[in-house]
């Protein structure tokens, strides 16, 4: 089992970091030019500022019982199909179950943005946010490890 960490705009990565090291499990990081990311722990893989390159990186590497931390429902489903467990940054693990009324939430929110309607203005995250992730991905590996 590895865990992949989509980082771009990812504000989980030293919390998802901290925890996979206390369980020993080997965390990569993909990131593009733009973040500046290091870890003493995490292998970091930067990628080109092209659209989608973090993205395309994490399907290409990951496979089955992997764990896939993402914003991107595109990506989620990608590495669902692959086998790979998704949870995204608020702790909402990704499955079979969700995944398309997920994208298909984000395909009516893009048009809405396109069409003047919607604009998508993200608060502040808040200290809930990070506990329920906390919680969520411990809860998700404990999963794994011990069946």
């Amino acid at each position: 089992m590895r865990i992949y960490i989509d980082a771009d705009g990812c504000p989980v990565v030293d919390t998802a970091v901290s925890i996979a090291r206390g369980k020993g499990i080997p965390v990569t990081i993909v990131k593009n030019h733009s973040h500046i990311i290091e870890s003493d722990y995490a292998t970091v893989i930067t990628v080109d500022n092209s659209r989608d390159s973090a993205d395309f990186y994490i399907a290409n590497h990951s496979t089955k019982g992997d764990v896939v931390i993402t914003q991107d429902n595109g990506l989620a489903a990608m590495c669902l199909a692959k086998g790979s467990l998704v949870i995204n940054q608020n702790g909402v693990e990704i499955t079979s179950d969700n995944i398309d009324a997920m994208l298909y939430s984000r395909h009516v929110h893009r048009e809405l943005r396109q069409r003047g309607i919607y604009t998508s203005k993200s608060g502040k995250r808040s200290r809930d946010q990070d506990i329920n992730f906390r919680i969520a991905f411990k809860r998700l590996l404990d999963k794994l490890i011990n069946g």
